[in-house]
């Protein structure tokens, strides 16, 4: 039996928001990393409608953890149950409850519990563990806060959208194009400056200067996790231009009998309190979703059809 000692902590929110807008957000996990700052990716490994089985990656103290959870949806009681099932050190075992209570038609209260030990109670260890358990916490129930009481805007300021381009050639020198990213700045040109960490083989930390068509010059920073057997890449902006209060994506290479297929995603959480500051005192949400889809389409575009180029030309040289 594990002696450790088990560590509890608390964590709640008022939201000006009826509790099943708030419940709904907590219910889509996989939607966490365009909600939740800390959240990288969120892929569902299972699911029966009541019980799923998550992989998580998220941002801890300055570092990036993965981890496998258990979750029990009870959207009756607006309660989902998280257990650890396959934990990143110093965390032994993590677990918790989302609770929203309503307390009016437009008001919920929303609680986070968690529990946690730490392998062999190293003190350096938990304090660590409650450090980002509180950071990553606070963080979550203000943004979720912030998005639950404008969730009838909600549906306007998500922007979501894809670019694909079709090569004649192998899958592999495409998707070698899209990993290593470090060299673009010398072969993206809308790429200025590229800074990048990869500690762990496939995540990459990485700090980007870029710029638009119109000359202005944008510093973003974005974890990527990378899976060569799919032949994808998602990503999330840490650091997002003034216009975007949230923004992933993910590059995919599909290969068939010919060729392949290159896209590019996008999603996008507008930052509808700069709109006017950015692109003019008339602009409004609909002007912002057409700059943001021209803008990222266009970056996105150029360096699939750059992909293209890459993949095509090895061919050729053979």
């Amino acid at each position: 039996m594990s002696a450790e000692q088990v560590h509890r902590t608390t964590h709640e929110v008022n939201v000006a928001a009826p509790a099943g807008a708030v419940y709904g957000l907590i219910a889509d996990a996989v939607r966490w990393p365009l909600f939740f700052p800390p959240n990288v990716h969120v892929q569902q490994l299972e699911s029966d409608g009541t019980t799923e089985r998550l992989r998580m990656w998220a941002t801890a103290n300055g570092r990036v953890k993965s981890w496998t959870s258990r979750r029990v949806l009870s959207p009756g009681e607006r309660r989902v149950e998280f257990r650890q099932e396959v934990s990143a050190s110093p965390v032994k075992t993590m677990g918790g409850t989302w609770i929203v209570e309503p307390l009016a038609a437009e008001q919920s209260r929303l609680t986070l519990l968690h529990d946690f030990t730490v392998d062999g109670d190293d003190p350096a260890g938990v304090e660590w563990v409650e450090r980002a358990t509180d950071t990553n916490s606070r963080a979550e129930l203000e943004n979720l806060r912030t998005l639950a009481e404008r969730w009838a805007q909600l549906d306007e300021l998500v922007l979501s959208f894809e670019d694909s381009v079709r090569v004649d050639g192998p899958a592999e020198p495409v998707y070698d194009f899209l990993y290593r990213v470090q060299d673009w700045p010398r072969l993206v040109p809308h790429v200025s400056r590229l800074d990048l960490v990869e500690d762990e083989p496939g995540v990459q930390v990485m700090s980007m200067d870029t710029t638009t068509a119109d000359g202005s010059s944008h510093t973003t920073e974005s974890v990527r996790v990378c899976s060569p057997d799919e032949g994808r890449i998602v990503y999330k902006q840490t650091a997002t231009p003034a216009l975007m209060a949230a923004h992933t994506g993910e590059w995919s290479v599909v290969p068939d009998g010919t060729g392949v297929t290159v896209t590019s995603q996008h999603s996008v959480v507008l930052r509808e309190e700069n709109i006017t500051k950015i692109l003019g005192p008339d602009a409004g949400v609909a002007q912002a979703r057409r700059y943001i889809r021209e803008a990222l389409g266009r970056n996105s575009t150029a360096t699939l059809n750059l992909a293209k180029q890459h993949a095509e030309s090895a061919v050729t040289a053979r």
